[in-house]
């Protein structure tokens, strides 16, 4: 089969990708997908008991009107439900409001003393010096001193990444960590004052019914509604071999495609890996880190309790507990369990890298379940279902920036670009949201959204 475009994995990413494509009036292209539906980390899975899950906490916010425009049409204007976010974390026995940074006051007073006294040493040798950082564990420190670097900062990260923060770049940072400013929060404790209003995703959006997955499935659904012919979306079609100099895409099946212009989305080191690149680029794509992440949720009987009936997710950052992030799943639509008058979910995330190893889920699926320190569930009766884990539980889920991603990976995305390859992120792009779709400008060659 020979086409003008063709588009490997049918995330988010891919599936953009073919809609930016129609949208442009092109329909010369296909979409390979190895697995069964659309969606890539952004699908839903229904467990045996009924009750929804996400692989990871996913939510939608944005503030581009075409990606908007595209998510009211996909599912209705009446397919969504909207949240004001209530993020917290749980630290020294208590909740904190989400940035932790701005609510210093909810701490005891001798961590709270501390978090001041270091945001106090920060701003001093900030303002003598104009050094950049060597790593994110310097940023750290750094930027907010050794108190919240001590007792939130640095812990949490490592639960996240799954890695000390020395071994990171600090440049990803961008809008994604609120930076405290000193005058903010010494008046939020004078006042007592949560300040909660922080961040992009401070309202966000979420399916009604089907989780994050009902939106990838329903674009793929559109994409082929109109199709002449066989479907453009080719579900099953694992990729066994890229050979870029005849552009041509071999199948474990014994299919090939030929094409133009390849877009892919799936993580670099396995494409270089499985592509007539691999003599030269395997090497170079050796130091592209990344961590997984294993979701386990947990269905429970009875009502959350009210400390937890409006709480949207919350983060983990001590070591007495394996998950770095839990998601009050059933908050964000009723739909997420079978009976909404009598059940509820939970959801944990837990990273994992070569540097860390994660816990069973079982183990952590008992503590969600009530049996640990942070006690979510202590107040219902029984949990009734087990770990929804991802099944590749060591895939490639976050692109992990280090000092070497900075050298590595524009030389090799560049080697990859000359034939006519759009690679995706580092390592993959399968869960990075559509909101891109509206940034991009039309070029002589067709770009991943």
């Amino acid at each position: 089969m020979k086409v003008q475009h063709l588009i490997i994995g049918a995330g988010p990413t891919g599936l953009g990708a073919a809609w930016r494509l129609q949208q442009r009036g092109i329909r010369d292209w296909a979409l390979l997908e190895g697995g069964r539906v659309a969606g890539g980390l952004a699908q839903s899975v229904v467990d045996d008991h009924g009750f929804t899950w996400d692989l990871g906490g996913h939510v939608q916010f944005s503030h581009y009107e075409m990606f908007d425009q595209l998510m009211d049409d996909l599912l209705g204007t009446d397919g969504w439900l909207y949240h004001d976010r209530e993020s917290w974390v749980w630290i020294a026995g208590r909740f904190v409001p989400y940035p932790f940074q701005l609510n210093l006051h909810r701490l005891p007073e001798s961590e709270r003393a501390a978090c001041l006294r270091g945001l106090d040493e920060a701003a001093m040798a900030a303002s003598q010096s104009s050094r950049a950082p060597e790593n994110f564990g310097e940023w750290i420190d750094r930027t907010f001193g050794a108190g919240i670097a001590d007792v939130f900062m640095r812990p949490y990260n490592r639960k996240v990444w799954a890695r000390d923060p020395e071994l990171m770049d600090w440049r990803w940072i961008g809008d994604r960590v609120a930076v405290a400013d000193v005058a903010r929060v010494r008046e939020n404790i004078r006042l007592q004052r949560d300040d909660v209003s922080w961040g992009p995703n401070n309202r966000f959006r979420f399916p009604r019914r089907g989780g994050t997955g009902a939106v990838w499935e329903a674009l793929g659904k559109q994409l082929t509604a109109h199709a002449a012919g066989a479907s453009p979306l080719i579900f099953g079609a694992s990729v066994k071999h890229v050979d870029t100099a005849e552009r041509r895409v071999a199948l474990a099946d014994g299919r090939e495609f030929q094409y133009e212009q390849l877009i892919s989305t799936m993580p670099l080191d396995r494409l270089v890996a499985m592509s007539d690149l691999a003599r030269d680029l395997r090497a170079a794509v050796r130091d592209l880190e990344y961590s997984s992440t294993h979701v386990i949720g947990v269905g429970l009987h009875g009502r959350p309790p009210v400390a937890l009936a409006q709480k949207c997710w919350m983060y983990f950052p001590e070591a007495n507990c394996p998950f770095y992030r839990v998601t009050h799943f059933s908050h964000y639509s009723p739909n997420n369990v079978p009976d909404h008058a009598s059940q509820w979910s939970l959801m944990a995330e837990v990273s994992e890298s070569a540097h860390r190893r994660a816990r069973a889920h079982r183990d952590v699926a008992r503590r969600l379940g009530g049996a640990g320190s942070s006690r979510l569930a202590h107040a219902s009766r029984t949990w009734i279902s087990g770990a929804v884990a991802h099944p590749e539980s060591r895939a490639r889920w976050h692109p992990v920036n280090t000092r070497s991603t900075r050298r590595v990976q524009p030389r090799t995305i560049r080697r990859v670009e000359i034939r006519s390859v759009q690679p995706g992120s580092q390592l993959r792009a399968g869960r990075r949201s559509g909101r891109r779709l509206a940034r991009r400008k039309r070029r002589d060659h067709v770009e991943m959204p």
